[in-house]
């Protein structure tokens, strides 16, 4: 059998949209994985998950290695009341050394909430596209930009990591494809804010690796790979492909969710992020390490699942819940 890892370093040529050769690449040999279930998972759930069940599995999450973990989110529980008991949960969670424990947060006020219980990694968040980003702020990208400014400069001040999320980077449910000029003028807002990272999502899960070279070839002339993420959902079963094309990019850090869980509450007909194991089983087959254990991570999936009482879509937690005995 041929190694598949000794194949992916030396994949390192890849072509642009004319087929000619553009550029080398070489894959990195660890990435880091940002556990969003807890908070992009959970959010969209029609039955609010009790809060005895999240702090239960945040800490399995810790347990399983990973090292990000997107907890909950301070904005107003009228917006997401799946959410509402963010408080409880950051301060009954169990903080291991060494992991980040993140929080979102729209303004300051919801930024106030996040550090009186300890947070001190928060990210802030918009759209690229304008009518996404009203139905989801409430207001224009311009009028966006000076809330998001008066977080950061807070949020900075107040000795947090801060992370950008630019939503619907690759397609909108509304306007339809989304000009990379537009992706870029958000991300250099948001980086001239002074955050820290930057999260490109494609929210309703349409793009494909093609476009995912597209738009990281532009982002990577502005900033270094190292503070780049990409936020991937599996709407058309392309997320696992499209961190293949951010991989020969160097792109070294990846959003995903345990099950498969999320969606966006203000973007119809989007589904589930990637799944977390089957991200990671991605990744061990590469030889890209983690840090983090498939197994540990498959339990923990399955834990939410039980809770939740219905299957969620990851490959991987279906297979082994299945009695695959493929490792």
């Amino acid at each position: 059998m041929p190694d598949l890892s000794k194949m992916v370093r030396e994949s390192e040529i890849r072509r642009n949209e004319q087929g000619e050769v553009s550029s080398v690449n070489v894959w990195p040999r660890k990435v880091q994985i940002v556990e969003v279930g807890p908070r992009d998972g959970l959010q969209n759930e029609a039955e609010v998950v009790p809060t005895d069940v999240k702090v239960a599995w945040i800490d399995r999450l810790s347990e399983a290695g990973l090292q990000r973990i997107e907890v909950t989110s301070f904005v107003n529980p009228r917006w997401i009341p799946a959410l509402a008991d963010a408080d409880e949960v950051m301060r009954r969670i169990r903080r291991a050394d060494g992991i980040q424990y993140s929080a979102l947060v729209p303004n300051v006020k919801g930024l106030e909430r996040a550090v009186a219980v300890g947070v001190n990694a928060v990210a802030v968040f918009m759209s690229a596209s304008e009518t996404h980003n009203r139905k989801n702020i409430n207001k224009s990208i311009a009028e966006t930009y000076p809330v998001l400014e008066e977080t950061v400069r807070e949020a900075k001040a107040a000795g947090c990591f801060v992370r950008g999320y630019v939503s619907t980077a690759f397609g909108c449910p509304f306007e339809g494809a989304v000009p990379v000029a537009r992706v870029r003028e958000v991300a250099l807002h948001l980086l001239e804010m002074g955050i820290d990272e930057l999260s490109v999502g494609d929210t309703i899960g349409v793009a494909t690796p093609a476009d995912v070279h597209r738009v990281v070839d532009v982002l990577l002339k502005d900033m270094p790979v190292r503070r780049l993420a990409l936020h991937f959902h599996d709407t058309y079963g392309m997320a696992i492909a499209n961190i293949c094309a951010a991989l020969e990019h160097g792109v070294q850090i990846y959003d995903a969710s345990l099950g498969g869980l999320g969606g966006c509450p203000y973007a119809p007909g989007a589904t589930g992020n990637v799944a977390t194991e089957d991200v990671l089983y991605l990744m061990r087959g590469c030889g890209i390490e983690t840090g983090v254990s498939i197994e540990a991570a498959v339990e923990a999936a399955g834990f939410i699942e039980d809770h939740l009482g219905r299957p969620l879509p990851a490959h991987n937690l279906r297979a082994r819940r299945g009695a695959c005995t493929t490792t």
